[in-house]
């Protein structure tokens, strides 16, 4: 599929059939998110591939809203992206580079983790990004490392729906020429 055709095609899934994703292919995703653009390339983003069931249900349930908890109890796996904490946006003597302070961390997660929603579309696979979830405790249950924070889950499989593309705005309303 060529770069824009999965663009405009990509779409959050939410319901997933019970087919497997295997590890080889979660390796190949992270491979090509590895590729996203980052500040100074410090390429800060991890990735941690949930498959058990167990784990799944506990961040689900301990963790996340009644609308987040069926998305991840179905997907075959569940990756949570994290980020090396005070990397990106930062001087080696732990400065500020920009008046955005550490906002460049979590852009920096952001284009990685659509670069892997991206490369799953282009398998065949389903993504959702979620966002709203107990960050403290999930970042407990998945026993994240001392020095990286978590940012998102997002909920892999392949797809049981094909949603319809939403309204999309209009180039006008987002294109000013100065």
């Amino acid at each position: 599929m060529d770069v824009i055709t999965c663009i405009k095609t990509r779409r959050s899934i939410r319901q997933f059939t019970a087919q497997e994703v295997s590890e080889e292919t979660i390796k190949e995703l992270v491979q090509v998110s590895s590729f996203a653009p980052s500040w100074k390339n410090t390429q800060t983003t991890r990735y941690i591939a949930i498959t058990d069931p167990k784990t799944k249900s506990l961040l689900a349930e301990q963790c996340c809203a009644e609308h987040n908890q069926g998305i991840i109890n179905s997907a075959p796996v569940l990756v949570a992206t994290t980020i090396v904490d005070k990397r990106s946006g930062y001087e080696r003597d732990g400065s500020y580079s920009t008046i955005r302070e550490d906002n460049w961390q979590a852009f920096d997660n952001g284009i990685a983790t659509q670069t892997f929603c991206l490369a799953a579309h282009d398998k065949g696979l389903g993504t959702v990004i979620m966002g709203l979830y107990d960050i403290n405790k999930a970042e407990e249950i998945l026993n994240i490392p001392e020095g990286q924070m978590l940012m998102a889950l997002i909920a892999v499989g392949y797809p049981d729906q094909e949603p319809a593309a939403p309204k999309r705005k209009t180039v006008e309303d987002l294109l000013t020429f100065r």
